[in-house]
């Protein structure tokens, strides 16, 4: 029997809760707390962006300048900018296919109320390549759709003078740039939809089915068609609640980035008047071992951050499948299994006297 998006929440509540603390198990919080960071799930449930800190550029040009002088070749600037934009395409591409494997994990993981890494890639390896490919599509299809949105404004303004001329035509540049704006607000919140969609209803029937991930979709599709209202709920509660988990994460992360601003700033300025002392300068080595270190203090950081973010993590998840399994019968007997059928030969426990 369906349930509301309302009557979701408390179940997954209590599995969550069940999957953490039933027993509690350090081991177990720190593994799913990795597949939820490689999975995605803190930009997309509880997590929250990391804040920026306001500096004083020319001050502190001024203090690196006299131990870090910059090159003036301009080659190199070139040439190490090309690598990085290759080697970041690269990174991307690796983490869209690790992200995609890691969210089946996930699924296993609250479903069985265990988290299994090494024996859930193995498992899980197919569907997650099948999920991969469907979410290059939509990474392409986005850069297309922003393209368009963007590009087809701009070249008919500059073949119309508008840009050239921006004063004399005011009134059409303003109108063409709410309407841009209304476009891409749109695009967006039909992206974000479509990101919701895929990882809390494909997930489930490429897991179950073995199916591929367009092949989910239309069947997504038909069931939603049935039942407009429930799913438009299930949007919005989702919405809401991922609002008031961002709030307690932003919290927390704040906590976290405050409790870690005297160590991992002490080591940076330790590292700075060290290259000052040896003389160093800016040079490919010396760029790339500081984008090294960069990302790993990224990762630490990112990784405590998700091991605050475990309970969001892991409940919604459990969220969207309770929602999801009354609509969907293999789902419904994976959560909650039929009671087993006596053996053949095994006596049946008694019965109640009948009242008189």
């Amino acid at each position: 029997m369906p349930i509301s998006a309302v009557d979701s929440i408390s179940p997954a509540y209590e599995r969550a809760k069940s999957v953490l603390f039933h027993p509690f198990r350090l081991g177990q919080w720190g593994r799913i707390a990795l597949v939820g960071l490689l999975a995605g799930e803190l930009s997309s449930g509880g997590g929250c962006q990391m804040p920026s800190i306001p500096h004083n550029t020319r001050g502190s040009e001024h203090f690196l300048a006299p131990g870090f002088p910059f090159p003036s070749d301009p080659a190199m600037y070139a040439g190490l900018i090309a690598a990085l934009a290759a080697a970041g395409f690269i990174l991307w591409l690796v983490l869209l296919y690790v992200s995609s494997v890691m969210r089946f994990i996930l699924f296993d993981s609250v479903v069985e109320k265990e988290c299994r890494i090494r024996k859930g890639w193995k498992r899980r390896h197919r569907a997650g390549v099948r999920y991969f490919f469907w979410k290059l599509v939509i990474a392409f299809g986005s850069f297309a759709g922003f393209g368009i949105l963007v590009g087809v404004p701009a070249i008919l303004g500059f073949a119309l003078g508008w840009l050239q001329e921006p004063k004399d035509h005011i009134l059409p540049l303003v109108l063409v740039g709410f309407a841009l704006f209304f476009a891409l607000t749109i695009f967006v919140i039909g992206l974000l939809i479509l990101e919701v969609v895929s990882k809390d209803f494909l997930i489930p029937q490429i897991a179950l089915d073995d199916i591929s991930a367009f092949e989910a979709w239309m069947r997504w599709w038909v069931m939603m068609k049935q039942e407009k209202a429930g799913y438009a709920g299930y949007l919005g509660m989702k919405l809401v609640l991922a609002i008031a988990a961002g709030i307690l994460a932003w919290i927390a992360t704040m906590v976290l980035l405050i409790i870690l601003l005297i160590p991992v700033g002490g080591l940076g300025i330790i590292a700075v008047l060290a290259g000052k002392t040896a003389g160093l300068t800016w040079d490919v080595y010396t760029i790339t071992l500081a984008v090294v270190a960069g990302s790993i203090a990224l990762a630490g950081i990112l990784y405590l951050t998700s091991l605050i973010s475990v309970p969001f993590i892991v409940f919604f998840p459990a969220y969207s499948i309770h929602f999801f399994a009354g609509r969907y019968p293999k789902l419904a007997a994976l959560i909650d299994p039929p009671p087993a059928p006596p053996i053949e030969g095994m006596p049946l426990p008694p019965q109640p006297e009948p009242a008189l």
